[in-house]
């Protein structure tokens, strides 16, 4: 019986895995850097493992180039409640993908792109509510075309999805 439930578990765990091959040769591709320099405003949502809103939030960005090429990516944050927030990305590009740090991520955010997606992993200390838990992310950003992309993320603690993230990028003049 043991066995039968592990088979089907990991049946189950394979059917809802995505795989970034399968974007391999799509269109628009999605490369981070290119699309983050100069202005994007980004429009949000929180949702809790239940599906409902926690929080809905607005991003303005701005990314510029260092020296070394890689991406200075600043993201201010205003959310429904009136918090602030910011956050600085230093993002490069790497043999194996992407490389990015900021101040509340856990050691090193990475991230590969195939075709139209990216996928980006990372682990943070997230603020809630005067306490800080360390979750780790799994960011899927999605180009639609050559002004807009979007952002599905999963928040999870020891596993389990607890948030979701719905994001929309839209570049601005």
């Amino acid at each position: 019986m043991k066995i039968v439930l592990l088979t089907f578990t990991l049946f189950l765990y394979g059917c809802g895995s995505i795989n970034l091959h399968s974007y391999e040769n799509t269109e628009p591709t999605f490369s981070l850097i290119q699309f983050f320099q100069g202005k994007t405003r980004a429009f949000g949502i929180v949702q809790d493992y239940s599906g409902e809103v926690t929080r809905r939030f607005t991003v303005t960005m701005t990314g510029e180039l260092n020296a070394d090429g890689a991406l200075v990516l600043d993201e201010h944050f205003l959310y429904d409640d009136g918090q602030k927030q910011f956050r600085q990305w230093i993002i490069k590009r790497s043999e194996q993908g992407y490389l990015g740090r900021a101040s509340d991520i856990v050691g090193i955010a990475k991230g590969e792109e195939r075709g139209f997606a990216v996928q980006w992993q990372y682990e943070m200390d997230l603020a809630v509510d005067g306490d800080v838990y360390r979750v780790a992310f799994d960011d899927w950003m999605y180009r639609l075309d050559q002004n807009r992309a979007f952002n599905k993320a999963k928040i999870k603690k020891w596993g389990i999805t607890v948030a979701e993230v719905t994001l929309f990028f839209e570049k601005t003049p």
